[in-house]
């Protein structure tokens, strides 16, 4: 019976061994910088192309009240006089309703250019860049390619916006039209005795940068989110690698 008994021991011995062995040999071993790199690209292509697919459908912009684009800054005098007889003999709130949908249109219709140019900014991350995003905020990501591509994506969207606003994509009238219609009928309201007396003041903007930057801005915000989801939900990391790296191994 005694020996019954140490033999037990030693064999409970042994097995606890072998199981701490055992952990040890599956653990995780730890991330390579390829794979680091490797991994945040294979992060950032497949939330930009999510975010970009995203804005670039119909109301993509429109329909989503935190990216949606109203009308610029310059404008502000006609929304919140849009109540005064003066305006409202000339439309001004169909004008309202009915620029706001084209601006947004405009910036779907261009949102696609920003593909390419984010592929190219992913493709050059350094392994310093890839350890630097990994190890900071959750959208540190996003605001490295924000870095790397926010020129570049002004320069290609300012045109294709111009162009998109250009465009009779909404009721057969485009949305330089629909503004400058209505702006030089407003502004000649806003410039008469009876508008100065008014406090109506002359609107003159620039609508392809306003859009421009409302639209990249809310693409951005989009990326952001992608990027969160990654970082923290398993359910967004769609590949191994993916999970290696956000997972913590």
């Amino acid at each position: 019976m005694k020996y019954l008994i140490s033999a037990l021991l030693i064999s409970l011995l042994f097995f606890s061994s072998c199981e701490e062995d055992d952990s040890i040999f599956n653990s995780p071993l730890p991330l390579t910088e390829e794979e680091v790199v490797q991994g945040l690209k294979q992060a950032l292509t497949i939330g930009t192309d999510t975010a970009v697919s995203i804005v670039s459908k119909v109301n993509g912009y429109y329909q989503d009240e935190l990216i949606k684009i109203y009308l610029p800054p310059e404008a502000d005098i006609i929304v919140e006089n849009a109540d005064n007889p003066l305006l409202q003999a000339i439309g001004v709130d169909s004008f309202i309703e009915d620029m706001v949908l084209k601006l947004n249109r405009a910036a779907e219709d261009a949102a696609n250019e920003a593909t390419p140019i984010f592929i190219n900014a992913i493709t050059s991350m350094t392994i310093q860049d890839g350890f630097a995003i990994l190890n900071g905020e959750d959208t540190a990501a996003t605001h490295y390619l924000r870095d790397k591509t926010y020129s570049e994506l002004q320069a290609a969207f300012q045109p294709k916006i111009g162009a998109s606003l250009d465009k009779p994509i909404v009721a057969g009238v485009s949305a330089s039209t629909t503004w400058t219609t209505f702006t030089d009928s407003y502004n000649e309201v806003a410039t008469s005795f009876l508008g100065q007396l008014a406090g109506l003041e002359p609107v003159d903007t620039q609508l392809d940068a306003w859009v421009t930057k409302k639209g990249l801005n809310g693409l951005f915000i989009k990326v952001a989110d992608e990027e969160k989801d990654i970082r923290t939900d398993v359910t967004a990391r769609v590949t191994d690698l993916l999970e290696k790296v956000f997972g913590g191994g």
